[in-house]
């Protein structure tokens, strides 16, 4: 038996995966990390606001991020994350849900994201219209022991209520 439509609380995982790029500047939550190169993409390859954007698109249920922003549509070749992620939100506001929380992981050997976390964590505030209260990142290492270091991992996880 399914629980009853009005429930209220749903929650939605995502996870992303991006190799690094020998040109340009890290983004990771739509914040600009200097030091640390790009990572490669159709967009602008934001690694945590892409998988945060699954874990808000899952939650309520609608397509995943590659279905709703294809990489094989020209109309988003460098496209903007944060301005991918304000749609998202306002999508799933449309259907009546708002963003309780978000649970974000960085898996990487560098950037390091203890350093960057206040900006990190503001960037996804800001792109998903929340107070950053309600947003949380955490960095953690493979301590060169599996992968080659070749790219950063996210992952997130979105409580939505209605």
């Amino acid at each position: 038996m399914s629980p009853p439509p009005h429930l209220g609380m749903r929650t939605g995982i995502g996870f992303d995966f991006h190799r690094f790029s020998t040109t340009g500047t890290i983004i990771l939550g739509g914040h600009r990390i200097d030091g640390c190169p790009a990572l490669e993409g159709h967009s602008d390859a934001d690694v945590l606001l892409h998988a945060a954007i699954d874990a808000v698109l899952g939650a309520a249920g609608e397509v995943d991020i590659g279905t709703l922003y294809p990489d094989t549509d020209e109309a988003f070749l460098n496209a903007d994350s944060s301005e991918l992620a304000g749609q998202a939100t306002r999508m799933v506001r449309e259907r009546g849900f708002t963003i309780v929380n978000m649970d974000t992981v960085l898996i990487c050997d560098r950037p390091m994201i203890a350093a960057e976390r206040p900006g990190i964590r503001a960037g996804l505030a800001r792109a998903f219209a929340i107070d950053i209260e309600r947003v949380n990142v955490k960095g953690k290492t493979r301590e060169n022991q599996a992968g080659r270091g070749d790219g950063v991992e996210a992952m997130a996880v979105v409580l939505l209520a209605s």
